[in-house]
């Protein structure tokens, strides 16, 4: 990492190439996932406190057109907005049981990225973020992601697939070789914040307890 590089984060992952398109299904047993890298995290963005019970693990893959992500959730209990259409955008989302990634294609400018979030029962969310404006979060952006969710209660696993077009991010052209900055995260379990479960995958070295803290973001390099 550049010594003089505004990221803290020394992680990095691997989005492997897809030779074709899929439309989400949240099976992740199918073969386009098969190669994919995997990072696993299960804990605490600030303390490091580790709850296995809720481990995650998430994968990348990408094509001319599209970045995927899917994640693989351990879960004790789900926290979800229940009887509410999942067609439509659920502003605060956050305060259920959600999968995110924050994604910053454009390294150079740290303040600016997306954020997506898909709940258990595939409710979902999408923002632009910029950190240098007021309010720093765009619900009314809309990047036209796909996403799918299964649930096995038996196992008490849920998993996630989202579909997020390049176009959107502003991404007109993907090389093998690049990278982004990106960060993973989870919200899990009853009651209120005090009581709830936060994860990611590359902890925050900020004095604020927010998810918001991009300079935290580790690498995401796609590679063919």
């Amino acid at each position: 990492m550049n010594a003089s590089s505004p990221y803290t984060s020394h992680l990095q992952t691997v989005a492997r190439h897809s030779s074709q398109d899929f439309a989400p299904d949240g099976n992740l047993e199918k073969s386009s996932w098969k190669n994919a890298q995997w990072v696993k995290f299960d804990h605490d963005p600030f303390t490091l406190k580790h709850f296995p019970g809720a481990e995650t693990a998430v994968a990348s893959l990408w094509t001319s057109e599209y970045v995927y992500f899917a994640f693989r959730c351990k879960y004790a209990t789900l926290n979800t907005y229940e009887g509410e259409d999942p067609a439509k955008e659920r502003w605060e989302l956050w305060n259920r049981d959600v999968a995110e990634v924050f994604a910053n294609p454009e390294p150079g400018h740290v303040n600016h990225y997306y954020e997506f979030e898909v709940a258990p029962n595939n409710q979902w969310i999408d923002l632009e973020i910029d950190l240098d404006k007021t309010p720093f979060n765009d619900a009314k952006w809309d990047s036209g992601f796909e996403h799918a969710v299964r649930v096995d209660a038996a196992n008490h696993v849920w998993t996630c697939e989202m579909r997020i077009p390049l176009r959107s991010m502003n991404v007109q052209h993907l090389e093998p070789g690049a990278e982004w900055r990106v960060n993973f995260f989870r919200a899990d379990g009853p009651g209120n914040d005090t009581k709830r479960r936060f994860m990611a995958w590359s902890p925050i070295q900020s004095a604020k307890h927010s998810f918001h803290a991009p300079t935290s973001f580790g690498v995401i390099r796609f590679e063919k």
